[in-house]
């Protein structure tokens, strides 16, 4: 029976965080502190002020938000970061708004997601730092998330991720974060490998928790109430009095993004959720299969928390368009033909803010405009994950692959790749084509993962469960308030 995380499990276990993060000087943020940093105490905020967002330091789990000053030190909080991208890039009426993940610590909004899963575990006694060890499986920045997370929580953590994926993330892991790394078979696609290593040490040891982002409801709590609550406030800030929130645009991936769709619709009733994915591995448009170079997006199944009864439609992008579009948007030649064209010296200088995945959700959104004939009183929103600095080797290799970037071979980018998005392999759901999707899950949930098959069915008839879960998070915030007062810590600032 699928259940909130709303109790305290394990006292000992609990006692053991209490004193171990009263010694190591650890207080955890509320979500309620995430989603609106007023909330956080002025003393934290003015420590804040002499530690770097990319710091290993206990108080950064405070920057765990949209909102942070986009500043590398010294910075607090401010509006969600986000830019518009004007019809010189995107080619359509309908005006297009990324939220950017860049001025995440580590540089991805995944160190969210991440928070959703260890947080409640460690305030209800489930995980237990003295002797558990946190394994986050993931095809990217999840995994990132969870070691940084880990870190600043005195945890130690075990990344699983595929043998294919950046350099940096690999060199950042294992460098930086001090996790201990299993390289699984295959690229962004193979999914199923990772979980097999889970399988493994689940078998082998009793010493670790998974956090398995694809059915662990707190990463989609979290951007539920985190990002879609962010994406509600930029809405606000960039409508005039004839704007529609038309459509919100996210890569499928685990599915924690795209939970950001289900808070929007009970603000934005019309509004069309569009599920994002790689035309190499079309795994919800034709079940299909294969891997691909859109990093971030882990396919061929679908995820446990993916609430597909909320998705209206789905585009699949071709993995070559976000490559040449890494390169027209960070080469110098690139700019240079952008700038040629009319693109204003703001939007060229903000175009590195979107890495792989967010280039194909860019994309996506130009599709979704074009299928649904938005005007100009439209707004679609997506999310820039992560920004071009977690792929520099990417670029590299496709330089050293194809030769130095051109003019000419930008115009034909900006030509193929952007202006020539079109509404093909894209589908509108309906209600049977959702069931179907929906009914995917068993063979990777029940049959692999040994989930309960009335789960799977609860999961699609009874819409309390997904109301349930994507609330608890305030259930969360009365337990992170009594464990901080367990530690009294913040009684001593």
């Amino acid at each position: 029976m699928i259940k909130p995380i709303d109790k305290i499990t394990n006292e000992k276990a609990l006692e053991n965080a209490v004193k171990r993060y009263r010694e190591k000087g650890i207080i955890l943020p509320t979500f309620a502190q995430q989603k609106n940093p007023d909330l956080i105490p002025e003393k934290i905020k003015q420590q804040l002020r002499n530690i770097s967002l990319w710091d290993f330091h206990p108080l950064n789990l405070f920057r765990i938000t949209w909102k942070n000053e986009p500043k590398d030190v010294g910075g607090l909080f401010g509006k969600p970061n986000y830019i518009e991208l004007p019809k010189e890039i995107t080619g359509v009426d309908a005006r297009i708004v990324l939220m950017v993940g860049k001025w995440f610590p580590t540089g991805a909004h995944k160190v969210g997601a991440a928070y959703g899963c260890l947080a409640p575990r460690i305030i209800t006694g489930e995980f237990d730092p003295d002797y558990h060890k946190a394994v986050w499986p993931s095809t990217g920045n999840y995994c990132r998330g969870g070691a940084f997370d880990s870190k600043l929580m005195d945890t130690e953590a075990i990344a699983i991720l595929p043998e294919e994926m950046s350099r940096e993330r690999f060199e950042w892991l294992r460098d930086e974060a001090k996790a201990t790394v299993i390289a699984t078979p295959g690229s962004e696609s193979n999914v199923k490998e990772i979980y097999d290593k889970c399988w493994e040490l689940r078998r082998t040891r009793d010493d670790v928790v998974i956090f398995n982002q694809f059915d662990e409801f707190g990463n989609a709590a979290w951007h539920y109430n985190i990002t879609g609550s962010a994406m509600e406030e930029v809405f606000d800030l960039v409508k005039t009095a004839e704007s529609n929130f038309a459509a919100y645009v996210s890569a499928t991936g685990s599915a924690g993004t795209i939970a950001a769709g289900d808070y929007l619709r009970t603000k934005f009733p019309f509004l069309k959720v569009v599920a994002s994915e790689a035309l190499q591995c079309p795994t919800i448009l034709r079940n299909g299969f294969g891997a691909h170079r859109i990093e971030g997006i882990g396919d061929k199944h679908i995820p446990w928390i993916h609430n597909v009864k909320n998705t209206d439609a789905v585009t699949a992008i071709d993995d070559e368009d976000t490559m040449r579009l890494l390169r027209l948007f960070n080469e110098p030649e690139g700019h240079k033909y952008l700038k040629s064209i009319g693109v204003d010296d703001e939007t060229i200088k903000n175009l590195p803010l979107l890495g792989i995945s967010s280039i194909g959700n860019l994309l996506s959104a130009i599709k979704t405009a074009k299928y649904f004939e938005m005007t100009g009183e439209d707004i679609v929103f997506t999310v820039a994950t992560d920004s071009s600095a977690m792929y520099i080797s990417r670029i590299d290799e496709l330089r050293d692959e194809r030769g130095n970037y051109t003019e000419i071979q930008a115009a034909k980018d900006f030509e193929k790749c952007l202006s020539g998005q079109l509404t093909d392999n894209m589908r509108e759901l309906n209600y049977q084509d959702r069931r179907a999707i929906h009914n995917l899950k068993y063979f990777t949930w029940v049959e692999q993962q040994a989930k309960d098959i009335h789960d799977l069915e609860a999961l699609w008839y009874d819409r309390r469960i997904w109301d349930t879960m994507f609330h608890q998070v305030h259930r969360w915030d009365e337990l992170i308030t009594e464990f901080n007062e367990r530690t009294g810590l913040l009684n001593n600032l």
